[in-house]
C-alpha cells in the first residue's frame, strides 16, 4: 500500500466522520426545535431552525467538497503576502467584527450577528466564526514564512501578536467564550510554529488584564462563573441552563428515551438547538448516544493527527494541526460545558449544533484538511520552497 493511498484513506475517513456528525446534528436540531402545538407554515420555511438546518447540511457537504478540490497551498505566504487570500480573510474579518459592533443584531445581551436580507427573509452571519478560521490560516502562514523560528520577539512575534490581539480584542467585546477559545488556539499554534514559551509569557499579563476587564465589565459573565462554583445556590437563576443540561443528560439513562421523545426541549433547556444540543442527544439516545458522538470526534482527531504526521511540507503540517486543534478543542469545550465540567459559554459543538455560519465555515476548514491529506508531499511554490530546518539537515 502506497503513502498516497494511505492518505486518501485518511481523507475518506475524515470526510465520512464529518458527514455522519452533520447528519446527527441535522436530526437533533430538528428534534430539539419542535414544540408543543407547533404548526408548520411553509411560507415561513426559513424561520424554522430545524428546517433551516436541513438546508445547511447539503450546502455544508458541497462547501467541503469544493474546498477539498482547491489548492490549500494558496493560503500560504510562499508566493507573497499580498497574493495570499489569507491576508484578505483576516482584513475582512476585522472589518466585519467592527461592523457587527455597530450594526449587529442583539441577542441575549450581545451583538454577535449581522443580518443579511434575502428577499422576504434574512439570514444571520457570525463574523467571529470567520475571524477564528482566518486567524488559524494566518498563524500557519506566518509561522511557515518565518521558517518556524520565531526567536525574535520584536521583529517576528510582536507583529503577529498585534494582529491576533486586534482580532481577539474585537471578539472579546461581545463574545468572551469565543475570544478565550481563539486566544488559546493562537497560543498553541505559536508554540507549534516555533515560538519560545518565555516570549509568549511576555504579553500574558496584558492578555489576563484584558480578559479580567471584559469579565468584570459585564456582570452576567461574573454571575456565570459564580454559578459554576456554587451550582446548587444558583440552580433556579443564573445556573438554570447548566442545571437543566444535567437533568437532560441524567434522564436519558443508558439507552435514552428514544428519538423525538425528550421533554427538556419543550422550554426547559435554553439554547437546546445550539450550544446544548449535546444534552438533547443524551436525553434521547442516552449514554450510548453521547458515547458514540464523543467517539466520532475522537476518531476525527486521530485521523487528523495521522494526516499531520504524514505531511511532508511545513505549511501543510501546521495548517492541518490548527484545523484539528480547533475542531477537537472546541468539541471538548462544548461537551465540558454541557456536562458542567466547565462554566457556561457560547461555544457550539462542531458540525452538530444548529447554525449556518459555524457549520459552513467548519465544513470549509475540513475541506482544506482533506486537500492537505490528498497532496501531502507537494512543494509550496514553483521554486520548491522548503523549511530551513529541512534544508539545513
Amino acid at each position: 500500500m502506497t503513502d498516497n493511498s494511505l492518505d486518501t484513506h485518511s481523507a475518506n475517513g475524515i470526510g465520512a466522520v464529518v458527514m455522519v456528525l452533520m447528519a446527527i446534528g441535522t436530526v437533533f436540531v430538528f428534534s430539539a426545535s419542535t414544540s408543543l402545538g407547533q404548526q408548520l407554515d411553509l411560507d415561513r420555511f426559513f424561520e424554522y431552525r430545524g428546517l433551516r438546518q436541513m438546508v445547511f447540511f447539503p450546502l455544508a457537504v458541497l462547501v467541503m467538497l469544493l474546498t477539498a478540490s482547491w489548492d490549500h497551498r494558496k493560503l500560504s505566504f510562499a508566493r507573497g503576502v499580498m497574493r495570499s487570500p489569507t491576508l484578505y480573510l483576516v482584513a475582512g474579518s476585522v472589518l466585519l467584527l467592527i461592523l457587527v459592533l455597530i450594526l449587529g443584531v442583539e441577542r441575549n445581551s450581545a451583538r454577535r450577528w449581522l443580518h443579511i436580507p434575502l428577499g422576504a427573509t434574512s439570514v444571520s452571519f457570525q463574523p467571529s466564526e470567520l475571524a477564528k478560521w482566518s486567524l488559524i490560516f494566518f498563524m500557519a502562514a506566518v509561522c511557515h514564512k518565518n521558517g518556524f523560528q520565531l526567536h525574535s520577539f520584536r521583529r517576528q512575534l510582536a507583529p503577529i501578536l498585534a494582529v491576533a490581539g486586534v482580532v481577539v480584542g474585537l471578539i472579546l467585546v461581545e463574545d468572551f467564550g469565543t475570544a478565550a477559545f481563539v486566544a488559546l488556539l493562537v497560543f498553541l499554534m505559536l508554540l507549534v510554529g516555533g515560538a519560545t514559551w518565555w516570549h509568549l509569557l511576555t504579553p500574558l499579563p496584558v492578555a489576563i488584564g484584558a480578559f479580567a476587564a471584559a469579565l468584570c465589565w459585564f456582570p452576567y459573565r461574573l454571575q456565570r462563573l459564580t454559578a459554576f462554583l456554587e451550582p446548587e445556590k444558583y440552580a433556579d437563576s443564573v445556573g438554570y441552563q447548566a442545571s437543566q443540561s444535567l437533568v437532560a443528560l441524567g434522564s436519558g439513562g443508558l439507552m435514552g428515551k428514544g428519538l423525538g421523545n425528550g421533554i427538556c426541549k419543550y422550554g426547559h433547556l435554553p439554547e437546546d438547538t445550539t450550544d446544548f444540543v449535546f444534552a438533547i442527544i443524551g436525553e434521547e439516545l442516552g449514554f450510548i448516544g453521547v458515547l458514540a458522538v464523543i467517539g466520532l470526534f475522537v476518531l476525527f482527531v486521530c485521523l487528523g493527527l495521522r494526516v499531520v504526521l504524514r505531511c511532508q511540507d511545513g505549511f501543510s503540517r501546521i495548517l492541518a494541526t490548527g484545523i484539528v486543534l480547533a475542531i477537537g478543542t472546541q468539541a471538548a469545550l462544548n461537551i465540558g460545558v454541557v456536562t458542567v465540567v466547565l462554566p457556561t459559554k457560547g461555544i457550539p459543538l462542531p458540525f452538530v449544533s444548529g447554525g449556518g455560519t459555524s457549520l459552513l465555515l467548519s465544513a470549509a476548514a475540513v475541506g482544506v484538511l482533506l486537500n492537505i491529506a490528498r497532496c501531502p508531499s507537494s512543494d509550496l511554490s514553483s521554486n520548491r520552497l522548503s523549511d530551513p530546518a529541512q534544508t539545513e539537515g
